[in-house]
C-alpha cells in the first residue's frame, strides 16, 4: 500500500508539477481531518510520515489519570500500561491510531481534502509558469471560435486570444499550430487566465529573438519598434560590436531570418533599419527606403523637418501615410515632410517676406505635411498623392 503511495505521488510531482513535500503535507492534514470528524477533536492527535518509505503513524496524546472523563484526551494508568510499564498519573501516553476505524463520512472527507490540496497546487504552479512567461512567445493550438475570441490551447491551459487582440487580416483553422505574445496572466479560481496577443509589437521582438542568435545573446539590440500589426512593421537595430552588422544579422542570409518571421506574421512587411544616436540620421534611416535630401530636427521640441526629392514624396508618405506615420512612432518625432520643389518655394517666400508658412497655417497651393502617431498626411493634388 504504501509503496503503491510512494509511486502515485511521484507521478503527480512529475505530471501536476507539485513537489512530493507538499502532497506528504496534504495527506496529514487529511488524517487529522478524518480523526477530528470521527472523534469531534484533534488538538492531542500526531500524525508522522516517513518521506522516504511514506509509511505513516497516527498516535493520539492522552493524559494518564485515575479516573476518565474524557477517553478521547483521557488513559487510565491500567490502559496506559499496555504501552509501558513506567506511566505515572499526569503522563502524557502516545496511543496508536488505526486509520481502518475512521468512519466511511470521515475517509472520504480526508479524500476530499487531498483532492482539494492537489488542485489548489496544481493552479497554483501553472499561473507560477505561465507568469513567468509574461511578455514573451509561447506557441499554442487553434482550438475553437468563441463568440469573436479564439480559445487556445497552450498544452496544461487555455488561453483567450481576444478579437482587440487579433490582426484583422489573419485567418486561423482548428489544430493549427501558431506563435502568440503572452499580454497578461490573472490568478483565477479555476487556473491562470491567459491573454494573449497577435497584434503586440513585442511579438515581433520576441520573434526576433528567438530566430536571430545575436539578438538573443545581447550582441545586436532592437533599441525601437512600432508596428502596424498585419501591414508593416519597423525596427530599429544596434550592434555592441563593430564587426557585426546589426541589419546584416537580422536579416541573414539571403534573407532567410527575417523570411522566417515574415512567414509566421503571416506576410507582415517588415523594414529593419540602423539605429543612431543622431535624431537626424535615424529619421533619415526611419524613413527608408525613401531616399531624403535634408533632415533639421528639434530634439527639445521632438519635431523635425525633411526634405525629399519630388519623385520620393509619395514614397516617403507610403500608403495612406503609413511610411511616415511608423518613422514617426519609431523616433518619437512628429516628421514634416516636403519635395525639393515645396522647401524652394517656402524659402523664397520666406526670402521675400512676402508670406509667413507655417505648421499650422498652409497655403493652398503649397501645403506641408506634418506625421506624428495620431496624424496622418493631408492630400496634395499637385503630386497626385491620394489621402
Amino acid at each position: 500500500m504504501n509503496k503503491e503511495l510512494l509511486e502515485a505521488l511521484e507521478i503527480l510531482e512529475k505530471e501536476k508539477d507539485i513537489s512530493k513535500e507538499t502532497l506528504l503535507d496534504a495527506i496529514e492534514n487529511s488524517l487529522l481531518t478524518a480523526y477530528k470528524n470521527n472523534y469531534d477533536k484533534c488538538d492531542n492527535v500526531k500524525v508522522v510520515i516517513d518521506r522516504d518509505t511514506c509509511e505513516y503513524k497516527i498516535y493520539s496524546e492522552k493524559e494518564v489519570v485515575e479516573e476518565v472523563k474524557d477517553p478521547v484526551l483521557q488513559i487510565s494508568i491500567e490502559d496506559a500500561y499496555q504501552y509501558g510499564s513506567n506511566f505515572q498519573v499526569g503522563d502524557i501516553v502516545n496511543v496508536p491510531v488505526d486509520a481502518k476505524n475512521f468512519g466511511r463520512i470521515a475517509t472520504q472527507n480526508a479524500k476530499n481534502v487531498i483532492l482539494q490540496k492537489i488542485r489548489e497546487e496544481e493552479r497554483k504552479s501553472l499561473y507560477s509558469q505561465f507568469y513567468e512567461k509574461e511578455k514573451d512567445i509561447v506557441t499554442g493550438i487553434v482550438q475553437r471560435v468563441q463568440g469573436k475570441n479564439l480559445s487556445i490551447n497552450l498544452g496544461k491551459v487555455d488561453a483567450i486570444l481576444t478579437e482587440k487582440e487579433q490582426v484583422k487580416t489573419e485567418r486561423f483553422e482548428p489544430n493549427e499550430r501558431i506563435k502568440l505574445y503572452i499580454l497578461e496572466v490573472k490568478d483565477g479560481q479555476r487556473g491562470p487566465r491567459i491573454i494573449l496577443s497577435r497584434t503586440h509589437p513585442d511579438l515581433v521582438k520576441r520573434l526576433f529573438e528567438a530566430e536571430v542568435i545575436e539578438v538573443h545573446d545581447g550582441t545586436v539590440e532592437i533599441k525601437s519598434i512600432a508596428r502596424e500589426a498585419g501591414s508593416r512593421t519597423k525596427i530599429a537595430v544596434w550592434s555592441n560590436n563593430p564587426n557585426v552588422d546589426a541589419v546584416g544579422a537580422c536579416v541573414g542570409q539571403n534573407g532567410i531570418r527575417v523570411n522566417a518571421i515574415v512567414e509566421e506574421l503571416r506576410g507582415e512587411k517588415i523594414d529593419i533599419i540602423n539605429w543612431s544616436e543622431s535624431p537626424a540620421v535615424l529619421i533619415e534611416n526611419a524613413l527608408s527606403p525613401a531616399k531624403v535630401v535634408s533632415v533639421i530636427a528639434d530634439n527639445d521640441e521632438k519635431t523635425a523637418e525633411v526634405v525629399v526629392p519630388d519623385y520620393q514624396l509619395s514614397l516617403a508618405i507610403g500608403k495612406e501615410g503609413q511610411n511616415a506615420r511608423l518613422a514617426a512612432r519609431l523616433t518619437g518625432f512628429k516628421i514634416d515632410i516636403k519635395s525639393e520643389t515645396q522647401a524652394k518655394e517656402e524659402e523664397a517666400l520666406l526670402d521675400d517676406e512676402e508670406y509667413d508658412v507655417s505648421y499650422e497655417e498652409k497655403d493652398e497651393d503649397n501645403s506641408a505635411y506634418a506625421f506624428d502617431d495620431t496624424e496622418s498626411f493631408e492630400e496634395i493634388d499637385d503630386y497626385g498623392v491620394e489621402d
